[in-house]
């Protein structure tokens, strides 16, 4: 018997978004996510599912065994909340001052839940077993790697990896299902430039590193348009700058930091390469010195060619082939890399916006919201795709 994934889903609308709204509503940070991740692990109870507390501090998995022997599916959402004080005025709005849920976790927590709710239901109809994985602190880059430390990539190992994301930039209705990269690698890089102050109407006695910064920061702008192939993608940011402390003194040192987006290995390691050369030449060049320091966040999301392939089918099913999107790329990142290295696995980004309804603020904006038609969506889409992949054939 075939099941029937957006009935069931239909069927489930009022307790996602009851559910949803609960968790917008009392919203947490980063590693910070008790009351979530208690009230997924106890949904996961209820329905049967094996379940696996405080993985990677706050997160959580569970265990759904189908009827038989099969590939192993992970299926991963997000918790965490961003530290932003909310400005929407809905009854459902943060009460939680300086803390809210302004990039669609909420609903990525609602989705998980009800994608298991469905399966668990069903569990005797696909093979293998079904790995849920509720991940804190996606937000600070640290969250999926907490959890591969604690362990969540064995015993046993994925099959398969999937996810999805609620994505503003998409009406609802849309899908995007986008082969190979679709969200870039982050680094965070930090460059500390010091040299001689002194006074301000005597220059010529210091060495000065805002001079040297400022040639720095119009330098890095080169990289990308002068060292990358004009049809790959990468971005070199600066975002903040610190030096001196009064308006008649050069100062010692003048510290910088910022961000490289890439998709490619190759091109990642040539951008480090040229900003460690461009900040230490330059400030040789200004009789100042650089240290450079480059942190690595998270790699590029990189769908499996197949699995996107599979994805795509299954949820033009559910939207229309019309409104399936293939080319949606961002240089955003999002550390549902770590869940799918060496692993076959897909991101897929459910459209949430709703112009009309002025659903539409980007992510990370203080009154962003989302057309909560999505929840339905996604969620019929996520559960075929996790039994599919585990086995079930209609």
């Amino acid at each position: 018997m075939s099941i029937d994934f957006a009935g069931e889903a239909m069927a489930l609308q009022s307790e996602l978004v009851e559910r949803r709204r609960d968790f917008h509503r009392h919203p947490e940070p980063a590693f910070q996510e008790t009351r979530t991740a208690g009230i997924v692990a106890a949904q996961l109870s209820e329905l049967g599912i094996e379940v696996r507390p405080e993985i990677g501090r706050t997160g959580v998995v569970g265990l759904l065994d189908g009827h038989r022997d099969g590939p192993t599916v992970l299926v991963r959402a997000d918790m965490d909340a961003l530290p932003i004080h909310e400005a929407g005025q809905s009854d459902y709005a943060s009460r939680t001052p300086g803390v809210m849920h302004a990039c669609g976790h909420d609903g990525h927590t609602s989705i998980g839940l009800a994608v298991a709710r469905i399966l668990s239901n069903h569990r005797s109809e696909f093979d293998g077993r079904i790995k849920f994985v509720f991940q804190p602190a996606e937000e600070i880059g640290d969250g999926a790697a907490a959890m591969v430390a604690d362990g969540v990539l064995e015993n046993p190992r994925p099959d398969f990896s999937i996810g999805l994301h609620l994505w503003n930039e998409l009406p609802v209705g849309q899908v995007s299902v986008t082969p190979g990269p679709c969200m870039a690698s982050a680094d965070v890089w930090h460059c500390t430039i010091t040299g001689y102050g002194g006074h301000g109407a005597l220059p010529h006695l210091t060495q000065d590193p805002i001079v040297a910064a400022a040639q720095i920061v119009s330098a890095l702008q080169t990289i990308v348009s002068r060292n990358l192939k004009p049809l790959e993608g990468g971005v070199v940011s600066v975002g903040s700058i610190h030096g001196g402390d009064a308006f008649n003194v050069i100062p010692p040192l003048v510290k910088l930091e910022g961000t490289i987006r890439t998709y490619q290995p190759e091109t990642r390691q040539m951008i480090h390469q040229r900003l460690v050369d461009i900040c230490e030449g330059m400030a040789a060049s200004m009789s100042c010195r650089a240290e450079v320091d480059i942190a690595l966040m998270t790699p590029a999301v990189v769908n499996d060619p197949a699995v996107a392939e599979q994805i795509a089918a299954i949820a033009a099913r559910h939207v229309g082939e019309q409104n399936i999107r293939h080319d949606i790329c961002t240089m955003g990142s999002e550390d549902m890399s770590r869940l799918m290295e060496d692993i076959p696995g897909c991101y897929f980004f459910v459209g949430s916006a709703n112009s009309e309804r002025r659903l539409d603020f980007p992510h990370h904006n203080p009154r962003f919201d989302f057309d909560e038609q999505a929840l339905t969506i996604g969620t019929a889409i996520l559960a075929e795709a996790a039994a599919s992949l585990a086995g079930y054939k209609p």
